[in-house]
């Protein structure tokens, strides 16, 4: 009688919890959503309800399948290529449903892009509507579709369609390269600005040994006065600080005056003034992330792109320099 008591008083429990957003705990490689175990139901029952093998949910929680489980229990469902859509579309029979991570402090696009099965951050953006860096904190993000079957998931009554993804989803400071296991923005090979050759020129020299990446865009980058995200500089409840840069490579700004850098105190998308003290040249950086916390960063305010470090004298060697920046 105290059973089936304690069960009548369980089951509105459950019911909200299968109809609250499905949440993404964990991180690459290792993402899982939460279950309740509700009455009756089974490894089995489970896996018809997301979309994945009894035999890869009870590895996953370090439990035997022959033991089954008890009501309220906490199980984790393992998102895997088949039952988590990342990219692509679900077939006929399937229904997607959103998965969100609730973003933390300080956290940007390019980390939760790295903590999730590195989903591209242009797809991030096209799936929540969003078309900066920067969300902020608390918002839950959809960084993925649980894909379920539509005959014998009964979460398939909250599949959603979601937005098309860019038809470019990895533009090229999307995905950043990693230093252990930090993102920073990719390396790509300089690239040559267009050279328009007449009959009465001669043609083009060919790139020195050493020529610097912005001597090779015929020094593009010193059109800029400091950088596209100038006019974007906060200038109320400014933060000053002095100490050692380094430089990260970055196919960014190079052409098109848009510097990064990672910085542990400013928010991912706080615009940060930087002026080289050897040299007196300044240029203005969006915040990216934090620095990893790697031995080679030991001592360092702030990392900012080779683009950035060219214009301001610094070449790719740490320098001294000041800062600023909105708190």
């Amino acid at each position: 009688m105290k059973r089936l008591l304690l069960l009548i008083l369980l089951l509105p429990f459950f019911a909200s919890a299968q109809n609250k957003p499905l949440m993404a705990e964990g991180t690459t490689p290792d993402l899982y959503i939460i279950h309740i175990a509700a009455p009756k139901e089974n490894y089995y029952s489970i896996g018809r309800l997301y979309n994945v093998s009894p035999k890869e949910i009870a590895p996953f929680n370090k439990m035997e399948l022959e033991k089954g489980f008890g009501i309220g229990q906490v199980i984790k469902i393992p998102l895997t290529a088949g039952n988590f859509l990342q990219s692509g579309a679900a077939a006929k029979d399937e229904a997607l449903i959103p998965v969100y991570h609730t973003v933390a402090d300080k956290e940007g696009l390019y980390r939760i892009s790295v903590n999730h099965n590195k989903v591209p951050v242009a797809t991030l953006r096209q799936w929540n509507k969003i078309t900066d860096d920067v969300v902020s904190n608390g918002t839950n993000l959809i960084i993925g579709y649980l894909k379920v079957k539509k005959a014998l998931s009964p979460l398939a009554t909250n599949s959603v369609t979601p937005p098309a993804t860019p038809k470019e989803e990895t533009p090229k400071d999307a995905n950043p390269p990693v230093i252990g296991d930090h993102p920073l923005p990719p390396v790509k090979a300089p690239t040559k600005a267009p050279v328009v050759i007449t009959p009465k020129t001669d043609p083009p020299k060919p790139v020195k040994e050493n020529q610097t990446q912005s001597e090779i865009v015929k020094g593009t980058g010193d059109n800029f006065n400091g950088g596209v995200f100038k006019s974007l500089y906060q200038t109320n409840n400014v933060v000053s600080e002095n100490g050692t840069a380094g430089v990260f490579k970055s196919t960014s700004g190079w052409e098109d005056g848009k510097y990064y850098c990672l910085h542990n105190a400013a928010r991912p998308g706080t615009i940060v003034k930087v002026t080289n003290a050897a040299t007196g040249k300044t240029i203005y950086a969006k915040v990216l992330d934090n620095i990893p916390d790697i031995k080679q960063n030991t001592g360092l305010i702030i990392r900012i792109s080779n683009a950035a470090a060219d214009i301001l004298g610094a070449g790719e060697n740490k320098f001294d320099c000041s800062l600023s920046y909105s708190k």
